[in-house]
């Protein structure tokens, strides 16, 4: 019955949501306690890591039965209805919203025991000034530029630091493999790979050289979003250069992992769950993981990220002392290391150290500083989708650098509201 359960919920999880399966799902017979658990989680490998905490805990813990949802890209409406209907799962992710977009509904979790072996870099992203601690960590992100580190080496280039020197490594990758290896990979088909391109690259634009720092600009409403044309015009000139895949606008993600595999690719946009696949794959070809390249001569990198995977317990959850009871468990030294390792992510924990795929990179630039995703501090809700589709118009010629910085800020003027 329990397994039947699962299933049943996992395969009619958006009628669930609509219905209000929290107050449905409440207790189950023979006394025992279920809790609802919903992830934005998506990778194969990320969601069997979770299920397999989630039987470890059960089999601790028989009367607690969890049932796991993973909505995919149903995810963010499913919440949008249970928070209009005050009908929360128990445990939520709170995919880097934790603050702005789920504050009020999230139970404050800054006296359970975890909250001192929280990563530092996690603090701003997690915690108010007052203290509370709005979710626990399952990972952390930390997301740069991927990079063919078998390429580079076979081709004696080194990982660039700048901007500038990231535009001659791809002309030398272009040169030296004959138009053979694409130097920066697109999965064109899907808008947000553009929207990654440009939300990862505003950072080291607008927000971390203090000559050129628009934070105020930004949050204020008042910016002026020709400073921004500087990225669409760089993309522009990949295309035109030949630095981006032929099939930019239709490529899918599924093909990357086999492209990078056969030494096709030499750099992505983020991509840090690539790694193991590609290994998988192909043992022989070796990737590594920079911060952001600068984009201002004397400006320093950073990584962008904060928090990946998150579980945050609903603030009027009937389950609230059983739901803590889960995230102790995962904040244990051992679970820390598994999850992190299963994702091949940072772990959102001081606690214990992960042995995951890009471990050495992570260690290597450990000083560098993360700032938060773009879009989730500066832009108002909305914007992700005006970003991506921006970058497709951009590259099919719908559209010059200057008509992309010009719609991107008449959006934001038509979205924006002022940061609580």
């Amino acid at each position: 019955m329990k397994k039947f359960g699962k299933t049943l919920l996992l395969t009619s999880a958006f009628a669930l949501a609509l219905s209000g399966c929290n107050k449905q799902s409440s207790s189950g017979s023979g006394g025992n306690v279920q809790l609802t658990l919903f992830s934005t989680v998506t990778n194969e490998s990320d969601k069997a890591a979770l299920a397999d905490a989630i039987k470890e805990f059960e089999k601790k813990n028989p009367n607690i039965d969890i049932k796991e949802n993973f909505p995919a890209d149903k995810y963010e409406g499913m919440l949008r209805v249970k928070m209009a209907a005050n009908d929360m799962p128990d445990l939520f992710d709170t995919h880097g919203w934790s603050k702005d977009r789920y504050g009020e509904y999230v139970e404050d979790l800054q006296n359970m025991n975890w909250v001192k072996d929280l990563d530092p870099a996690m603090n701003d992203i997690l915690k108010n000034k007052s203290g509370k601690v709005y979710a626990y960590p399952l990972n952390q992100a930390k997301d740069g530029i991927t990079y063919n580190a078998t390429l580079l080496k076979k081709y004696g280039i080194q990982p660039p630091a700048t901007f500038d020197d990231w535009m001659s490594a791809m002309a030398a990758i272009k040169k030296k493999s004959k138009g053979e290896v694409t130097p920066l990979w697109f999965a064109g088909s899907d808008k947000s790979s553009f929207g990654q391109y440009f939300d990862q690259f505003a950072t080291p634009l607008l927000i971390t050289d203090p000559k050129h720092d628009y934070r105020k600009e930004l949050l204020a409403g008042t910016f002026d979003w020709s400073k921004f044309t500087f990225l669409p015009e760089k993309l522009e000139e990949m295309q035109k250069k030949g630095y981006l895949n032929k099939d930019v606008l239709t490529a899918q993600n599924q093909q990357m992992t086999d492209l990078m595999a056969q030494n096709k690719i030499g750099f992505i946009i983020g991509g840090g769950l690539l790694g193991p696949a590609v290994k998988e794959l192909n043992p022989k070809v070796q990737l590594g993981v920079i911060p952001m390249p600068v984009i201002h001569k004397g400006d320093q990198p950073s990584w962008i990220g904060g928090e990946r995977h998150t579980l945050a317990v609903w603030k009027d959850s009937e389950h609230k002392k059983e739901a803590k009871k889960f995230i102790d468990f995962l904040s244990q030294p051992e679970m820390v290391k598994k999850i992190a390792e299963a994702t091949s992510l940072p772990a959102g924990l001081t606690n214990t150290k992960a042995n995951n795929y890009f471990a050495k990179d992570y260690e290597k630039y450990k000083d560098i500083k993360v700032e938060p995703y773009f879009d989730r501090v500066y832009l108002p809700s909305g914007m992700w989708d005006v970003l991506g589709a921006s970058g497709q118009e951009l590259l099919s010629k719908s559209m010059t650098p200057e008509q992309v910085s010009k719609k991107i800020g008449e959006e934001n003027k038509r979205l924006y509201k002022p940061k609580k």
